[in-house]
């Protein structure tokens, strides 16, 4: 059996050296951080637990694919699963619509809302539908799954939402209060198709959160890699690749030592390894990616309070159409708030934790890494930005009014700092229309044993396409050495 290093000990690389060890092989995780999970992090500070990651998690209906891999990845099973009722919840001149799980409810109350729009809601219903039974999560019971034959009769019906943005999905509706909501969540420049498997997985039951949400799934994970004998190698931040004969031959850290290796796999950002740890450029389909200016990679700035209320006046995750003043400020229509009322330990008795995300682009995540190098300038404009927050979050619930206090802000520069991420993106993409999501070569053409399993390989992103591509790489790796199944 092969000794496969592998570069990150994110969900990609955790992913890949589980199911390394599982094969047979000897994995080494190096990860830079203190701890592995990359993104699927969360930390304290005082009473109050901090999440970063996870506002669902696709995989969490046992009938879906995702759920067997993540039950093999030790991050489910046994596990107990939050389903709230909504995933979120729009809100403008106090008219409120949520995403509700039951989508024949989500239906009615689109229907109440704009009767007009009759249509194009049963149509959008329609398609989520489609794609549940393509998913295997369809039917009453959530667990019925479609044949090959009706999954190609349906690809005409949504074919179209392949093709639209979620600025094209919301013209399509008469209301201005749907078309603001359809494109609250994601922007108006995602494929549509995007917000519908996000709808198709939420009514689903196939997006639940996990029991103690992000840190807590990491923690098992890696608990699940060390049972079976991998070895985690943490504050171990790789600086180079050796390379002999068009073979990887070992990894050297920064602090001086190194591992020899069969295989190295690439699990964290690629931009950051090519032309830097391989004196080789990116290789060409990763390539066409990061100079598609209709893909930029995208982030945000976050803030965490503490709050003198045990009940906040929403639930789960809220956004809103911000006051005129304040979109300009923020370069942003809406603000997302999160309450975490469904785990205990979040927060003290009698307190709550609330979150605020605010996206930016790819330009504003670099303004924000340029700044960190001036730290009074850079924490001067946290500190706006938490104040900023109170202002708005007070103006629209005065009776949170000297209630809430600033206990951390965190921007793209953080991920910048935490993952080496190059523009500070927790995610990958931005899946535009037209583009169907599927995963890179994960190849690394010029060298024989060089491989990719990193969530840049596939537009968006995010944590299901991180414990795929790890999946994956070791699939081609036993296939190389000839691993029985």
């Amino acid at each position: 059996m092969a000794k496969i290093v592998i570069i990150g000990g994110g969900v990609s690389g955790l992913s890949a050296g589980i199911y390394a060890q599982l094969s047979g092989h000897e994995a080494v995780v190096c990860e830079r951080q203190a701890m592995a999970g990359g993104n699927l992090t969360g930390w304290q500070r005082g009473e109050y637990h901090i999440d970063n990651c996870i506002h669902w998690l696709t995989g969490t209906n046992p009938a879906s694919d995702e759920y067997k891999t993540w039950t093999e990845l030790g991050a489910l099973g046994g596990v107990a699963i939050h389903q709230p009722d909504s995933l979120y919840t729009y809100e403008e001149n106090g008219k409120r619509l949520s995403l509700h799980r039951n989508l024949s409810v989500f239906r009615e109350e689109m229907l109440k809302i704009s009767p007009a729009d009759e249509k194009e809601i049963l149509a959008l219903c329609k398609a989520i539908e489609r794609i549940q039974e393509m998913w295997g999560i369809g039917g009453e019971n959530h667990d019925e799954k479609s044949s090959r034959l009706q999954d190609l009769l349906k690809l005409p019906f949504l074919a179209r939402y392949y093709r639209w943005t979620t600025g094209d999905l919301a013209k399509r509706f008469q209301n201005p209060f749907l078309q603001n909501f359809i494109t609250s969540m994601l922007g108006d420049k995602f494929a549509s198709l995007a917000l519908l498997i996000v709808a198709a997985t939420f009514c689903g039951d196939n997006g639940g959160i996990p029991k103690g949400s992000s840190l807590a799934m990491a923690k098992r994970m890696s608990a699940r890699f060390l049972s079976l004998g991998g070895k985690l190698r943490l504050k171990c931040e790789a600086e180079k690749i050796e390379t002999e004969n068009g073979k990887a031959t070992a990894v050297f850290f920064s602090n001086g030592e190194k591992e020899t290796a069969d295989y190295v796999v690439i699990a964290c950002d690629p931009a950051v390894v090519f032309k830097k740890m391989l004196d080789i450029p990116l290789p060409k389909q990763l390539e066409k990616q990061y100079s598609n200016p209709a893909m930029p990679r995208f982030s945000s700035y976050q803030c965490a309070f503490a709050c003198d209320e045990k009940k906040l006046p929403f639930t789960h995750d809220f956004i809103f159409r911000l006051p005129a003043k304040y979109q300009k400020k923020l370069h942003s229509k809406t603000l997302i708030l999160r309450e975490f009322s469904h785990e205990k330990s979040f927060a003290p008795k009698g307190k709550s934790l609330l979150q605020t995300l605010t996206f930016c682009t790819e330009k504003e995540s670099l303004k924000f890494i340029k700044l960190r190098k001036d730290k009074p300038a850079y924490d001067e404009k946290k500190k706006q930005i938490a104040d900023t927050m109170v202002e708005i979050i007070t103006e629209k619930f005065p009776q949170l009014k000297g209630k809430l206090h600033p206990i951390d802000v965190w921007t793209p520069a953080t991920y910048k700092r935490y993952t080496d991420s190059e523009t500070g993106s927790y995610m990958s993409f931005l899946l535009p229309p037209n583009i169907f999501p599927k995963a890179v070569d994960n190849r690394v053409k010029s060298l024989k044993n060089v491989f990719l399993a990193t969530q840049w390989q596939q537009a968006p992103g995010g944590l299901p396409i991180a414990a795929k591509v790890g999946k994956r790489v070791i699939e081609r790796i036993n296939r190389k050495e000839k691993v029985q199944k």
